[in-house]
């Protein structure tokens, strides 16, 4: 094409420098940058720039293959040239990252060995059946494909491309449909302050319990290790530095335990022999019990922060006065500005930022949408498909192009997309116990999130293409390397048009609850259920139960002069204002050991206790039969009948019996709970009536 494109160049050149920085920042926000080392940081940032770079590529890459000499509209354009070498580099860099680095290297950090060697192993042990599992896929796929195209070269690179991109897009339009209905959702949800509040209250008692599970955990293998360090016998000298540095790391005394303190009755006993394998055993549970402490331990400070606030705003709209305090020194920017008043905070706070998620929930309603509508009819009428009506401006000659205002907007729509799958990673409870922690995210962890960000992005951008117009996507340099491939075989393009419109099956059982549905006839659930279980009160932890756990942090906290500490969220509580004591306490950070619980096993003991008695008590009043209930009733009418003294006088026994002189007041109700009471279910008198 003729022109010079120097300006896209430098534009391009200059957004792939500001794609880096802010994944250097995200990176930054999840990962000590200093601490970890570099074989990590490095997979891991390609893993995301390189996903990002492609939601810049694919409206450079329809601008680029519009058929006009125009360059006024045709945007940012490269040389056909420089878009197959970086859709090259980008592809087949993030196919290996997803597919071999990123497993690999997994798998390597939780080895839990101390040598690279052993760690290498470790890890090519670990993936050895996933590769298993591949290989026979792409084994029988070879063969279907050598069926309908021959013994070609291209097959194989077919094959490879083609089994990736229908496995990850299996996995994205679940998510993406997920996604479309719960982000909108959310946040309607948050705009009503009161209705958050009581969310908030309600996974207190959940989030409770997997921090204290999480501390009782750690606290059993860090005494297990506590008594391994005390061993003397059956152990060489290496595996005695080695449960040394353990020690050193876990920053355990060898006062920890008194040696020959017996465990609890469910840890695990110590062997005879200690053996490299046992060691790198309790390492790996050692490093994963650590870094689920943190992670609950922050999720706890987190809901405590939010409770709090929300507390706050909700308390304040009798005097429409809202004041956090004075901003501590880890405060953000934003939060150090204090140009507003206690007046227009509240309304900032209470109105504004209700207001602006309601318009959010609104934009995100409607451009879920138009994806799904997009998907279900770009195969029979794609002109009539929205994102290709807001992507195309200029439809003056045959093929339409795509201008500067389209690219934007394309690219808009592949980053939503890809949020909406990328958000249902916190809800889809299929990923074990992986989880991103702010600066303290375990490096398999961030291994897998990479790997799966790297996995969907593809996927989605192809998905995305196919919902233009066949003349428009199929002139694209990303058809031509990646599109004529996967419609190779008459299955791989039934594939890419119709396995999209499923996107029903997520988006419908969403949108009507059917995971819940679920959950309440199998037993178990796939997605984490936002709604409360128990809205009615204690024994099921229940909104009422996260309020009192919330109150008696707050408490505690204010007990031990924490109040005044710097605070995670930036803010600090030394100036309240005229707020009530009880809403305004901000949660400090936790800089204690990791054993160190929020509340004590006792309080965990008594609220088990507290709900069964409560189940016992619900299933005896409600699960009864109409003989039971019967006889509850009779039971109750004798029992509440007074017996005259002349029947009391008939049924004591005289003294050459063994009777004792005197009446009893209670005697006929005890003979009468003995005797005939038996049989209508008697008990000792209590002063309780079964109704």
């Amino acid at each position: 094409m003729p022109g010079s494109s120097v300006a896209s160049n430098v534009f391009s050149l200059f957004a792939l420098l500001i794609i880096s920085s802010l994944v250097l920042l995200l990176l930054r926000h999840f990962l000590p940058l200093r601490a970890t080392p570099a074989y990590l940081l490095v997979p891991i940032f390609l893993a995301l720039a390189l996903p990002v770079s492609i939601i810049l590529l694919v409206p450079i890459d329809l601008a680029s293959s519009s058929r006009t000499n125009d360059e006024a509209s045709r945007g940012i354009w490269l040389p056909d040239r420089v878009m197959l070498v970086a859709w090259r580099v980008a592809y087949w860099l993030t196919f290996a990252l997803t597919w071999v680095i990123l497993p690999l290297l997994g798998e390597y950090i939780d080895s839990g060995y101390r040598t690279p060697k052993d760690r290498i192993l470790y890890s090519l042990r670990s993936n050895a059946r996933y590769q298993l599992i591949v290989l026979s896929c792409g084994t029988a796929g070879l063969v279907y494909v050598f069926i309908q195209n021959g013994f070609e070269g291209t097959s194989v690179k077919a094959l490879l491309m083609a089994l990736a991109y229908c496995w990850a897009l299996i996995q994205a339009i679940y998510l993406m449909g997920h996604g479309l209905v719960a982000v909108p959702r959310r946040l309607f949800r948050n705009a009503n302050i009161s209705g958050r509040l009581r969310r908030i209250q309600s996974q207190a008692p959940k989030v409770h319990d997997r921090v204290t599970d999480a501390t009782a955990d750690l606290s059993e293998l860090e005494a297990q290790l506590a008594q391994l360090r005390q061993r003397k016998n059956g152990i060489s000298r290496d595996h005695q530095e080695w449960v040394e540095d353990l020690g050193d790391i876990s920053d355990l005394p060898r006062s920890h335990v008194i040696p020959g303190a017996p465990l609890r009755a469910s840890a695990a006993p110590i062997p005879a022999v200690i053996t490299d394998r046992y060691l790198a055993e309790l390492t790996r549970r050692l490093n994963r019990a650590r870094h689920k402490r943190i992670r609950f331990a922050q999720a706890w400070d987190r809901l405590i922060q939010d409770a709090a606030d929300t507390q706050a705003i909700v308390d304040a709209s009798a005097s429409q006065h809202l004041d956090f305090g004075k901003p501590s020194p880890h405060a953000s920017a934003f939060e150090r500005l204090t140009f507003l008043n206690p007046y227009t905070r509240y309304l900032l706070y209470s109105q504004l930022v209700p207001g602006i998620r309601l318009a959010h929930g609104v934009m995100f309603s409607l451009a879920s949408i138009c994806i799904v509508w997009s998907e279900l009819i770009k195969y029979n009428a794609p002109q009539l498909s929205i994102i290709n009506l807001t992507v195309i401006h200029h439809r003056q000659s045959e093929y339409g192009k795509v201008g500067f205002a389209g690219q934007i907007i394309a690219a808009l729509w592949i980053l939503y997309m890809c949020a909406t799958a990328l958000a249902s990673f916190d809800d889809v409870k299929i990923w074990g116990n992986r989880a991103l922690v702010r600066r303290n995210t375990y490096g398999e962890s961030a291994c897998w999130y990479a790997g799966q960000i790297a996995k969907l992005t593809v996927p989605l951008a192809y998905n995305f293409i196919t919902l233009l117009p066949p003349a428009i996507h199929r002139e694209t340099t990303f058809y031509h390397f990646l599109g004529r491939l996967i419609v190779l075989t008459p299955l791989g393009k039934g594939f890419d048009y119709f396995f999209p419109i499923l996107i029903l099956v997520p988006v419908c059982a969403t949108l009507f609850n059917l995971y819940g549905r679920i959950k309440n006839i199998f037993g178990f659930g796939v997605v984490e259920d936002d709604e409360e279980d128990n809205p009615t009160g204690f024994g099921t932890g229940g909104w009422r139960e996260g309020r009192d756990l919330i109150e008696r942090e707050l408490k505690g906290r204010r007990g031990v002069g924490l109040s005044s500490s710097p605070l995670p969220s930036g803010r600090d509580i030394s100036d309240t204002g005229a707020r009530p004591a009880r809403s305004h306490v901000r949660s400090p950070p936790r800089t204690g050991p990791p054993h160190a619980l929020p509340a004590q096993n006792t309080d965990i003991a008594q609220r088990q206790a507290q709900r069964l008695a409560a189940a016992t008590q619900a299933a005896e009043e409600e699960d009864e039969n109409a003989f039971s209930g019967f006889a509850h009733r009779v039971r109750n009418t004798f029992e509440g009948v007074e017996r005259p003294e002349w029947l009391s006088d008939l049924s004591k026994r005289p003294k050459w019996m063994g009777g004792v002189d005197g009446n009893d007041e209670n005697s006929g109700r005890a003979d009468f709970g003995r005797g005939l009471g038996r049989w209508f279910g008697g008990r000792p008198s209590d002063g309780r009536l079964r109704l």
